[in-house]
């Protein structure tokens, strides 16, 4: 028997263990018969489970100890709940064995229905339900997005990408260009004003949900660059927009979070730069996360999406000069230049 195989076994005998209570303490009545389904899986070693039983469906997560650690999602799920957000219930858990029982916030995701027609009414909650995030006070015990945490994520494009999946070593002088182009983004994020960071606010973990969204995997929150989180949301992994759409997002969040006093750029031109290069920083930590996804985790499928970062990024530098040391960089290195469709 596999070892997800005995995993799922002993997460049956907790459900066993866990729902005759909390029927109880709900005044549910007695536990339907149910099916337990899959419901999801992602890049990491979590699993999604849905319990279906009568009226009633759960979401049962299995996050393996080392490898995952649920702590951080229950604590950070407590504090946005106290927001307002949307996020999910917490019925169960055993930090020990890496299981928790969560309500159901639904079936689809923004991405599952998000299209040209619809994204503005989408994108409108999106942004109100961020906002709420980012208006809460900066006094809970999480990590700062700090410059050693901002350059171990830029540092998976050379080792993953650039070394596992390209087979390049790159010389001294394509070296020193990526220290120059890494500190320059660093820099860039670092001067940024702080506020929460989802840290993977993106249509994939937006639930269709009443109130709208339900939030998901914010487990990795941290404090850092108000841009981030709003990046993230319109320059996604698995889907893109025009240019012209993503500023006019931009300004529609700009202004808001400007009149409910979160602490943006004064200005936008310097609020969408700070963007950009904040963007580029992702786009590259993503690149060398799929390549590694790929060759040390054995999901290849996520390679698929890396020429969209790519083309994310030949946006930012046509427009920003002050880039083009990564431009000439990503040339030398023979990166692959088809775009996304």
């Amino acid at each position: 028997m596999s070892d997800q195989d005995i995993r799922l076994q002993s997460l049956k005998v907790w459900l066993d263990e866990q729902l005759p209570a909390l029927f109880a303490t709900q005044n549910w009545g007695a536990v339907p018969p149910a099916t337990l389904t899959a419901a999801s899986s992602d890049a990491s070693f979590r699993r999604y489970f849905r319990w279906e039983g009568g009226a009633r469906t759960f979401i049962v997560m299995d996050a393996p100890p080392p490898q995952e650690n649920c702590k951080p999602f229950v604590d950070i799920a407590h504090l946005l709940e106290k927001s307002g957000i949307n996020v999910p219930k917490i019925y169960a858990e055993d930090l020990t064995q890496g299981f928790l029982l969560l309500n159901d916030l639904g079936r689809q995701t923004y991405l599952d229905v998000i299209d040209a027609d619809n994204a503005d009414g989408l994108f409108a909650e999106a942004i109100e339900a961020l906002l709420a995030f980012q208006q809460l006070p900066m006094d809970a015990p999480l990590p700062s997005y700090d410059e050693a945490l901002l350059r171990r994520e830029l540092e998976l494009f050379p080792e993953w990408y650039v070394k596992h999946h390209l087979g390049v070593e790159m010389d001294e002088a394509q070296l020193a260009d990526w220290q120059q182009v890494s500190q320059l983004l660093i820099n860039s994020a670092l001067a940024q004003p702080k506020v929460l960071v989802h840290r993977d606010y993106m249509p994939r973990n937006l639930m269709i949900s009443e109130p709208n969204p339900g939030v998901l995997d914010f487990q990795d929150a941290v404090y850092g660059p108000v841009t981030y989180d709003v990046t993230c949301l319109f320059k996604d992994a698995f889907l893109s927009w025009p240019q012209e759409r993503v500023s006019d997002w931009l300004r529609t969040y700009w202004d808001q979070a400007r009149t409910l006093g979160i602490p943006v750029q004064e200005d936008f031109a310097a609020f969408e730069r700070a963007s950009d290069l904040m963007g580029v920083q992702r786009h590259l930590k993503v690149i060398g996360i799929f390549a590694r996804i790929c060759h040390r985790d054995g999901k290849p499928r996520y390679l698929a999406d890396v020429p969209r970062f790519f083309a994310y990024i030949e946006a930012v530098l046509s427009k920003r000069p002050e880039l083009a040391q990564l431009g000439q960089l990503l040339t030398s290195l023979q990166q692959p230049v088809e775009t996304a469709v």
